[in-house]
C-alpha cells in the first residue's frame, strides 16, 4: 500500500507538512468553537457564560482526561442556538481547513447535544449542510457530515436521534459513537447501528482512546464499522495489530489530542510510529482543535517535530487519509495525484 520515495531533505519538511493535500476524518464541530466565537455567539443569543473573558475561558482547558474535557466541551455548545449559528461555526472550521491544504473532511457533530437544550436537529443539519455546500463552492472543499450518537446517553435516545435525523438523511453520510467511552462498551449500541447499516449509512466508531483493545475489536465485530476513531491502544494487542493491518482498517488518530487527555503525556512517546510501522491504515487528524491546541496542521508538525517521523511517513498519512474516506473513486485519485506532485515540488 505504500511506495519508496526519493528522500527529502530535514529542513524542507515543515515547508511539506504545511502544502500536504490531505482528508481530515476525526474532527468534531463542535470542537472547533474557538472562545472568541463562544463569546460572540453567546452576546448574539443572549446566553451568559460563567466566564468573563476569552483569556478566562481559554485557561479553563486544562484538561486531566476525557470526562474533564467533556464538561467544558458541552458548556460551550450551549451558544449554538439557530441554523445561522451552525452555519457560521462549520465555515469558521472550513476556512482552517482550506488553508491546511484539507481536499476532504468527514466532520462529526453532536446533534443530542443540542436537542437536550430544545435545538431542533433539522437546525443542527441544515446549518451545518449549508456550511458543506459553501465549502465546496468557495474552496472546492469536498465535506460530508457524520451524525455521532453519545455513547454515554441510553440506546434508546440513540434511536430516537435516528429517527428525527432520517427526514434529512440526504445530508448525512455515515453515523458514528463519541462520547465517554469507559463504561460503555460499543454492544451497548449494536442495535442502533444495525439499523443504520439497514439504512445504508457509512460506519464508524471511537474505540481504544481510554478504552481497552477489546472495545476496537468489538467495534468492528459487533457494531461493524469501517473505521476506527483513535485506536491507538491496539498497540497492547499483536492479533489485533496484525488484523488492522490485513483488513486496512482505517485508524483515525489525533495526536495533539491524545497529548491534552494524557493518552500520551509527552508527544515524543506517541505510538503513531509505530503504527504505520506495522503496516496500517493510519491517519493524522485534529478531533476538537479548539480545545486541543491545533488544527490537522498543527497536529502534523507537533508530531512529526516529537517523533522522528519522515517524509516517507508523511507520505503515507496523506495516501492513507484519502483511502480512508468516504469520497469518490474519482476524486481519491484526483487527490492521490495533487499528492505525488507536492512531493516533486518539495524536492527541488
Amino acid at each position: 500500500m505504500s511506495q519508496t520515495l526519493p528522500p527529502i531533505a530535514a529542513a524542507r519538511l515543515p515547508a511539506l507538512l504545511a502544502a500536504l493535500p490531505k482528508a481530515e476524518l476525526h474532527m468534531h464541530i463542535e470542537g472547533s468553537l474557538e472562545p472568541e466565537m463562544i463569546f460572540a455567539l453567546a452576546a448574539r443569543n443572549g446566553v451568559a457564560l460563567p466566564y468573563a473573558s476569552v483569556d478566562e475561558l481559554r485557561r479553563a482547558y486544562a484538561f486531566t482526561d476525557l470526562q474533564s474535557f467533556l464538561d467544558i466541551y458541552y458548556a460551550g455548545a450551549s451558544v449554538l442556538r439557530t441554523e445561522q449559528d451552525f452555519h457560521d461555526m462549520g465555515m469558521a472550521y472550513f476556512e482552517r481547513a482550506a488553508a491546511d491544504q484539507v481536499r476532504r473532511a468527514e466532520i462529526f457533530f453532536d446533534p443530542q447535544t443540542h436537542t437536550a437544550r430544545g435545538v431542533p436537529i433539522a437546525t443542527v443539519i441544515r446549518g451545518l449542510a449549508r456550511a458543506c455546500a459553501d465549502a465546496q463552492a468557495r474552496h472546492g472543499l469536498s465535506a460530508a457530515l457524520i451524525l455521532c450518537f453519545l455513547r454515554h446517553l441510553s440506546e434508546r435516545e440513540a434511536f430516537e436521534t435516528l429517527e428525527d435525523a432520517l427526514p434529512l438523511r440526504e445530508h448525512v453520510i455515515g453515523v458514528g459513537l463519541d462520547s465517554s467511552e469507559l463504561g460503555h462498551p460499543p454492544e451497548k449500541f449494536a442495535r442502533v447501528f444495525a439499523r443504520c447499516r439497514e439504512l445504508g449509512f457509512r460506519l464508524v466508531a471511537h474505540a481504544g482512546e481510554e478504552g481497552p483493545p477489546d472495545y476496537i475489536r468489538r467495534a468492528l465485530d459487533v457494531l461493524s464499522v469501517e473505521r476506527i476513531d483513535h485506536g491507538v491502544q491496539a498497540v497492547h494487542d499483536t492479533a489485533l495489530m496484525q488484523r488492522l493491518a490485513a483488513e486496512r482498517i482505517p485508524l483515525t488518530v489525533c495526536p495533539l489530542s491524545n497529548q491534552k487527555l494524557r493518552v500520551f503525556p509527552e508527544l515524543r512517546d506517541h505510538n503513531l510510529k509505530a503504527l504505520l510501522d506495522a503496516g496500517l491504515c493510519a491517519t493524522v487528524n485534529s478531533d476538537d482543535p479548539a480545545y486541543f491546541g491545533g488544527y490537522v496542521n498543527d497536529n502534523f508538525q507537533a508530531v512529526f517535530a516529537a517523533t522522528g517521523l519522515t517524509a516517507q511517513h508523511a507520505w503515507q498519512l496523506a495516501h492513507n487519509s484519502f483511502e480512508a474516506s468516504f469520497a469518490a473513486a474519482a476524486d481519491k485519485r484526483r487527490w492521490r495525484q495533487q499528492l505525488d506532485e507536492c512531493f516533486e515540488r518539495h524536492r527541488t
